[in-house]
């Protein structure tokens, strides 16, 4: 069994095609693992085996996939997070999530996160904190912390996040897996619990890249039922650069210097890593994203807009939790609103509605926009001279449960270096670069609109020549 764990999921789907793993014996493998989490990663864990086993050729073998609890899941428990949807049982599953099965990858299990996606730590999920497997006094990051603890800690042999300000890659750093956003409409969103519906993005949280580049080919394309969705231009590959040569790779001062607040430990890391990219051909040179500071406040303006406009539809009326009020509609409306929504949900909510009433939408979410579009015109005119931009993805290692939850400005601060790339709608990998006292360190790659193809080649050599183990948390 420890011999099945060990192996990536791209390694297994190919021992599977090959017929030397039994899929159902990989299946059950992971399944006794993850029905023994104790780091909370999963509100729902699969009784056993999919009734039909994955065809002998399926792309993904068999290797059986952890998803994030916001992706409806026909018949299975799909809450967000949130005690007002819990025990809600879709009839439907989500486009992303049906297209992995049909290429051969079993639902395991659903992952804990940060209630409604809303959230830097998975400490605001309504069925408790998620612990790092690194460290199990600290955080595994958030929103996707569930999907990043659980692939860390070999739980699953890969999973799916979703990604509005970096709630992939910042927990993919935290611990120390490869996070991959990819471009806003690369992948349906159709079936996922929406957050923030111009920003959400689903994607892949993996033990190395390749898993990540097999993961996403199977995800991307246009899907009629979500308007928002594209096809991807060409075909993604499994990664293969063996070196950066003729690469140019931007670094932003102000993502990287001290308006950041990069603790040390982080900095060091990230300019070893830059040290090592030059030795394998690639040419660093500083560069500017003028915008990328304001990046922050007008995310925290524009997802909060659009998550009130979301979250209006969990009423008590027609699905999810119901708190009776006193005898009219209006009582158990707002009754079941404010039983059901944690704290941070409700900051949100507030903000959002506030930013978007009479007298104050030009002002703070008009305003918001118009910084969302000088930030995407600087990336275009940074891609002119670079092929990537790189920055740490968190500007910190991962923090002690509790440390920042009485102060939301310091929570909101790990999403720093990752927001600019989401209001951009662009494609960003992280992939884990070393330690900093013994706590995993992510290195951040943001390339063009429909670059992953060359990004993860990118990732890919930086990958192989860091040799991160991330063994440790899977012991």
């Amino acid at each position: 069994m420890s011999d099945l764990l060990d192996l990536t999921a791209a390694a297994a789907a190919e021992r599977v095609r090959a017929k030397e793993i039994d899929p159902g014996e990989l299946f059950e493998a992971y399944r006794e693992r993850a029905a023994a989490d104790e780091l909370n990663a999963f509100t729902w864990v699969a009784d056993g085996p999919p009734a039909e086993a994955p065809a002998a050729d399926a792309a993904l073998g068999g290797a059986p996939l952890a998803v994030k609890d916001l992706f409806c899941t026909e018949g299975v428990p799909s809450q967000s997070g949130s005690r007002i949807l819990e025990g809600y049982r879709p009839p439907y599953t989500a486009t992303v999530v049906a297209r992995l099965h049909r290429a051969g990858a079993p639902l395991l299990g659903k992952t804990n996160q940060d209630e409604f996606a809303m959230g830097s730590s998975t400490e605001n999920s309504g069925f408790g904190p998620v612990l790092n497997p690194w460290d199990r006094t600290r955080v595994p990051g958030g929103s996707s912390g569930g999907s990043a603890a659980a692939v860390a800690a070999g739980l699953a042999p890969w999973a799916l996040g979703t990604d509005t300000g970096g709630s992939i890659r910042q927990p993919a750093a935290l611990c120390g897996i490869v996070g991959l956003k990819p471009t806003y409409g690369a992948c349906s969103r159709y079936g996922m619990i929406a957050f923030a519906s111009s920003l959400d993005q689903a994607g892949p949280l993996t033990r190395d890249v390749t898993d990540a580049a097999l993961l996403l080919g199977q995800m991307v394309g246009h899907d009629r039922r979500d308007s928002t969705s594209l096809e991807f231009p060409g075909e993604l590959t499994l990664p293969s650069a063996e070196d950066l040569k003729g690469i140019r790779l931007g670094v932003p001062e102000e993502l990287t210097g001290s308006e950041g607040g990069v603790e040390a430990g982080v900095r060091e890391r990230f300019e070893a890593t830059l040290r090592l990219a030059e030795q394998l051909g690639a040419s660093v040179e500083p560069c500017r994203l003028p915008h990328a500071p304001h990046a922050l406040s007008a995310y925290y303006l524009i997802a909060p807009a659009e998550a009130s406009s979301n979250l209006a539809r969990f009423d008590g009326v027609r699905y999810g939790l119901r708190v009776d009020g006193d005898a009219d509609l209006l009582s158990m409306y707002e009754r079941t609103r404010s039983q059901g929504f944690g704290a941070e949900v409700k900051r949100r909510i507030m903000l959002g509605t506030y930013a978007l009433s009479s007298g104050y939408y030009e002002a703070y979410y008009g305003t918001a926009q118009k910084v969302r579009t000088k930030i995407s015109e600087d990336f275009r005119e940074a891609f002119e001279g670079f092929d990537f931009i790189v920055t740490p993805t968190s500007p910190w290692t991962a923090f002690e449960l509790g440390s920042k939850t009485a102060d939301p400005l310091a929570m909101y601060l790990n999403d720093f270096c990752t927001v600019p790339m989401s209001l951009a709608g662009i494609p960003a990998v992280s992939i884990p670069c070393g330690l900093s006292e013994g706590l995993p360190v992510g290195f951040q790659l943001a390339g063009p609109a429909f670059s992953e193809g060359r990004l993860l080649d990118v990732a890919y050599a930086l990958e192989q020549a860091i040799g991160f183990d991330g063994s440790e948390a899977r012991r």
